[in-house]
């Protein structure tokens, strides 16, 4: 064999096995979770208890088939147990976590976020008080549902500068503003919309123009997942910029929306946002 045969066979030796690795490397399949009680972003599907649907569930699966990766999305429990089931790799994937500090040392979050949550300020109709601003809502009595997710930076105005009663569901939420007990409720411009429709509110409560808190709902993928790789990463990176410029979000948003809102209207469904 010449020198130059020689060195070839060497390079080809040394690439072909590195080449194999990548392959071998490459993610065929998500096992993913999140929130049961999150919609129209993520929710647990009442004709199959142990998947979750939404639209961050549509999203994730036409990003992954256009990856190339199968994606599974499991019911693992609450918030708090979906979030220990990612940590410790058990389960690769959040599909609708909020941009926590605290998680960074465990999890690597995606960005842009696969969605944005919008939080209003609901009132009852021809209520007299503007509340336009965060300083309008200060010394007034309000509620908010305890699975609302905000970001850290307004759960620490909510503290130190609103009154607000947590209660355990949006349903009560809304109940106690229809009663007078409270004077606003902040919630979510889609689950609100929804749940008012759905219980017959709608021409009671409404929604003040501007957003409070645009919290980002985001992938999150485990250190301790086998498939945390650059190449996942960055692929997921990718496809969430490109349905954050195509308006898809949007769009799977609305028919979600309508989705669970058809769910709740069934004899058998019972609100549980």
């Amino acid at each position: 064999m010449s020198p130059r045969q020689t060195l070839t066979s060497l390079i080809v030796g040394l690439v072909l096995p590195s080449m194999a690795a990548v392959a071998a490397g490459k993610c065929e399949r998500l096992v993913v979770t999140g929130s049961p009680d999150a919609p129209p972003y993520l929710w647990r599907d009442p004709q199959d208890p142990k998947h979750l649907m939404g639209a961050n569930a549509d999203l994730l699966k036409e990003a992954a088939t256009q990856m190339g990766v199968k994606v599974e999305l499991l019911f693992a429990g609450k918030r708090s147990q979906a979030l220990e089931e990612v940590r410790s790799g058990r389960m690769d994937l959040l599909a609708d976590t909020p941009l926590n500090t605290g998680e960074l040392e465990s999890l690597d979050f995606i960005h842009p976020p696969i969605a944005q949550n919008e939080i209003m300020v609901w009132t009852r109709v021809g209520h007299a008080q503007p509340f336009n601003s965060l300083a309008e809502l200060s010394g007034h009595a309000g509620a908010m549902s305890e699975k609302t997710r905000v970001t850290p930076t307004f759960e620490n105005t909510i503290k130190e500068h609103l009154t607000l009663a947590k209660q355990p569901n949006l349903t009560q939420a809304f109940q106690q503003l229809m009663l007078g007990q409270a004077e606003f409720v902040l919630a979510g411009r889609y689950a609100g919309l929804a749940l008012t429709q759905t219980l017959g509110m709608s021409k009671d409560l409404q929604a003040q123009p501007l957003p409070v808190d645009t919290p980002g709902l985001y992938l999150a993928l485990s250190f301790n997942s086998a498939c945390n790789d650059p190449w996942l990463r960055g692929q997921l990176a990718k496809k969430m910029t490109e349905l954050a410029a195509s308006g898809r979000s949007s769009e799977a948003v609305a028919r979600n929306l309508e989705l669970w809102k058809a769910q709740l209207q069934q004899p058998a469904s019972t609100p549980n946002q």
